[in-house]
C-alpha cells in the first residue's frame, strides 16, 4: 500500500516559468550551471546550485552555499516569482521528447515507506552527496526538486490522468533542449481522493532517478520526527515530493564507459586479452551501436569493434546477467584492474543521450584510451532487480527526458 497525497506547491508564474525552469542539480557541475544561469536572474539553478552566485573557488558544501539558496528562494517568493497554491492539489506533468510522451503525477510520498521497502531502490548512495541534499532540504525548509519514481501501470490511474488533461495546461513551454513540458493542476477533491485510493493498491514504487534525494528526504523526515515531542504524523516533513510515472511510458538509455588507460597493455595486446572471453569483429561507426543484450562495442585506436561473449550462458542472478556486470567481470576488473566503479579515477561514464560520437570524441582527443558502448537496461530488468532487493552496479541507468526543476516546490515547514 502506497501513501500518495496532494500538497500546496510553490509554483512560478506562468509568464516566468520558462525562465525559472532549469535542469536538475546533479546534471550540471558548478561551472556549467554558472554559464547556463548567466543573464537569467530567475533561473532555479540559483536555488539548487547557489554556489554559482559565490566566488568560483567556493566549497559547494560550505554553509554559505546553503544559506544563499535559502536567500534566493525567499527573494523569489517576495518578488512574486513563486506563489503557493491555495489548496492541496495533485499535478499532472507531461514531457514530450522526439515525439514520445511520458506523463506523471506529482504529489507527496511518505518517508517511512522508503525505510519499509515499499519505495524500492536499485542503486547505492554516496554519503557525501546524501549529506549535501539533507543540508539543502533542511536549510531551505522544502523539497526543491522532485524525485522520479515509477510504478507498474494501472488502467484506472491512466484514465484519471487523461481526464485531468482534458483542459488547457497551466504551463506549456519548450525548453532549450527541445523537450516540451506541460503541467495541469488537479484540485478537485473527488479526483484527489480517487487517486490516493488507487495508489493504496499499488504494491511498490521504484526509484528511477533521484536516489540521493530520496534517501535525504527520508533522513530529514526521520530526524524531524525524533526532534519533535508533539509529532502526530500529519506534519509536512513526513512527506516528500515525487513524480510518479507508469513503467510502460519510460525509456532507459544506455550508460556507456570510457577508460583512461589500458593498464599497461598495447592496443593489440588488449584486443588479444579480450579475445579470450569475447568474439571480436571489426565494424564501422554506422553499425557499431549495440542492437541487443550481450552485444558490446569497443572504440580503440580510431576503430570500432563488435564484442560478443564466448560464454552465452545466462545467470539466475538478475544483477550478474546485466551487460554492465559482464563488462566489469570480464574486462574492467580482470584485464584493466578497475574494480571499484565508484572510486576509480581511471573510468568515466557517458549517458547514451550524448550519442556514439561523444565516445569517439573522448578517445580521439587523447583524454581516454578506449570506450565501451552497451545496450540499455530494460524497465523489466530494473523492476525485477529492485523487487529482489538487489543493487545494480553504479551508472547503469540513464533516463530521458529529464524532469525540469523549479516547476513546483514542496514546503516541509
Amino acid at each position: 500500500m502506497i501513501t500518495f497525497k496532494p500538497f500546496r506547491a510553490f509554483r512560478p508564474s506562468a509568464s516566468l516559468v520558462s525562465k525559472v525552469a532549469s535542469r536538475p542539480y546533479d546534471v550540471l557541475n558548478s561551472d556549467e550551471a554558472r554559464r547556463e544561469a548567466a543573464g537569467n536572474p530567475y533561473s532555479f539553478l540559483r536555488v539548487i546550485k547557489p554556489e554559482i552566485e559565490l566566488s568560483e573557488n567556493t566549497d559547494p558544501y560550505c554553509t554559505e552555499v546553503y544559506s544563499k539558496g535559502k536567500e534566493n528562494f525567499t527573494r523569489f517568493i517576495k518578488d512574486n516569482v513563486f506563489a503557493q497554491d491555495e489548496s492541496a492539489s495533485f499535478y499532472v506533468y507531461r514531457l514530450t521528447m522526439n515525439g514520445r510522451q511520458q506523463t506523471g503525477l506529482v504529489g507527496c510520498c511518505h518517508y517511512q515507506e522508503y525505510f519499509d521497502g515499499l519505495i524500492k531502490k536499485h542503486e547505492l548512495t554516496r554519503t557525501v552527496k546524501e549529506n549535501d541534499r539533507v543540508r539543502h532540504v533542511e536549510e531551505l525548509g522544502a523539497n526543491a526538486e522532485p524525485v522520479f519514481f515509477s510504478y507498474r501501470g494501472k488502467e484506472q490511474i491512466d484514465s484519471l490522468v487523461a481526464g485531468i488533461q482534458a483542459v488547457s495546461p497551466v504551463y506549456d513551454f519548450i525548453a532549450d533542449d527541445g523537450v516540451r513540458h506541460e503541467l495541469w493542476l488537479c484540485a478537485d477533491t473527488i479526483t484527489i481522493e480517487s487517486i490516493s485510493e488507487l495508489f493504496k493498491d499499488v504494491p511498490s514504487l521504484y526509484v528511477a532517478d533521484g536516489h540521493h534525494r530520496t534517501a535525504a528526504a527520508a533522513r530529514v523526515g526521520s530526524q524531524r520526527k525524533e526532534k519533535n515531542p508533539q509529532h502526530d504524523g500529519t506534519e509536512e516533513y513526513n512527506f516528500f515530493m515525487a513524480v510518479l510515472f507508469p513503467d510502460d511510458q519510460l525509456e532507459i538509455y544506455d550508460y556507456n564507459r570510457v577508460v583512461k588507460d589500458l593498464n599497461g597493455y598495447s592496443p593489440d595486446d588488449f584486443l588479444k586479452e579480450i579475445s579470450k572471453v569475447f568474439r571480436v569483429e571489426s565494424c564501422d561507426s554506422v553499425n557499431c551501436k549495440p542492437a541487443e543484450i550481450r552485444d558490446f562495442s569497443l572504440y580503440l585506436g580510431g576503430n570500432w569493434y563488435r564484442l560478443r561473449p564466448l560464454d552465452e550462458s545466462r545467470s539466475s542472478d538478475p544483477v550478474k546477467d546485466l551487460d554492465v556486470t559482464i563488462l566489469s567481470d570480464c574486462i574492467l576488473g580482470p584485464i584493466l584492474d578497475i574494480t571499484d566503479l565508484r572510486k576509480s579515477d581511471r573510468i568515466d561514464f557517458v549517458g547514451g543521450i550524448r550519442g556514439i560520437s561523444e565516445l569517439e570524441n573522448r578517445v580521439d582527443s587523447g583524454e581516454m584510451a578506449a570506450a565501451f558502448a552497451l545496450y540499455p537496461v530494460s524497465m523489466d530488468q530494473l523492476l525485477s532487480i529492485a523487487d529482489a532487493g538487489e543493487i545494480m552496479p553504479p551508472k547503469t541507468t540513464w533516463f530521458e527526458p529529464k524532469l525540469r526543476s523549479g516547476l513546483f516546490v514542496h514546503s516541509i515547514d
